[in-house]
């Protein structure tokens, strides 16, 4: 098969694409033909060997990627054969692997894809889905609700959209330049700013006409979070969940105390709730797209082109989820 490999920690074009070994399934395992991989910002700071939020760094040279979508062709001891031809999606966790064209999985990680979603939709939301997902059981989003979305054309930015404007809440949507700000707009948000325009505060406070904020949420960090934070009335609430603005490798969020709540991590997973908390994220994610109620932007690039796509998504050149095509 063809997959991206890493052999030293660095710059995107460190990322190659060779021929190696086909993976076989082990016990209680599957293979995935994989259509869709997803790429994550988390991706970049491995390869530059900065573990940011994971365990640990990868062991080189390594196959990148966590989350697959594609048709499961092979199963190992214990797996039932009804497996074979599935569609499915999977998060493999911290285990590498996903940017190849076979992936192998244990058996009990894969979701079948609803039939609505193709596979890079499917990834988008098995991994952001599962995420956005998450952070919306912070806010009890309603009608009097006012949610600031900083990066609102991004992968999560876009599903907080449309998830609180089903919610009746008025959304203000967060985009760098005019080509994002269009689709943010496009996306349903109550109002679309750029955020790199100086005057972007006194926009949204003119819009809301004297209303306040009750929800930011932050992936962003840095001015754009200092700014929107200063938007919320009393009782409104900072839910961060990263510092893209800041990059993943260096600074840290924007907090302040008694506003500020970071959600990410136990928090989120005690919320949750169920015998697997993440896997009822991931099921919620996929139900909301099954019902139309959600619905992923992705940008894709060819399997091969999987340094250009880090290079778009650091410099913060993407638009959506980013999935690499084998």
């Amino acid at each position: 098969m063809h997959a991206i490999r890493l052999h030293a920690f660095g710059p995107a074009e460190n990322l190659t694409y060779e021929r190696v070994p086909d993976p076989e399934p082990g016990p209680g395992q599957v293979r995935i033909a994989v259509r869709a991989a997803g790429v994550h910002l988390l991706d970049t700071a491995l390869r530059e060997g900065e573990r940011g939020p994971a365990p640990a760094l990868p062991v080189l040279p390594t196959v990148p990627g966590r989350e697959v979508a594609g048709v499961v062709d092979a199963v190992g001891d214990g797996v039932a054969a009804e497996w074979v031809g599935r569609r499915v999606v999977a998060h493999l966790g911290f285990a590498p692997g996903g940017y190849a064209e076979l992936a192998v999985v244990d058996a009990g990680r894969p979701h079948e894809i609803p039939d609505r979603l193709d596979f890079a939709e499917a990834v988008a939301m098995i991994g952001t889905g599962r995420t956005a997902m998450g952070i919306v059981r912070f806010a009890e989003l309603g009608p009097e609700s006012v949610a600031v979305i900083p990066a609102a054309a991004g992968g999560i930015g876009t599903l907080l959209t449309q998830y609180a404007r089903h919610a009746g809440a008025t959304v203000i949507g967060l985009a760098g330049g005019p080509e994002k700000v269009a689709r943010v707009a496009a996306n349903g948000a109550s109002l679309a700013v750029d955020y790199t325009l100086p005057d972007w505060p006194a926009q949204v406070r003119s819009r809301l006409g004297g209303r306040a904020a009750t929800v930011v949420f932050d992936g962003v960090g840095g001015d754009v979070a200092r700014e929107a934070v200063a938007l919320l009335g009393p009782g409104g609430r900072h839910l961060v969940f990263g510092w893209s603005g800041e990059g993943i490798r260096d600074g840290g969020p924007y907090l302040v105390e008694g506003v500020s709540e970071q959600v990410l991590g136990p928090a989120m997973l005690a919320r949750a709730g169920g015998p697997d908390p993440l896997r009822t994220l991931e099921l919620h994610a996929l139900t909301e797209a099954a019902e139309g109620r959600l619905r992923p932007a992705v940008q894709r690039f060819p399997l091969a082109e999987a340094a250009a796509a880090h290079r778009a998504l650091e410099t913060r050149g993407t638009v959506g989820k980013v999935v690499l095509e084998p």
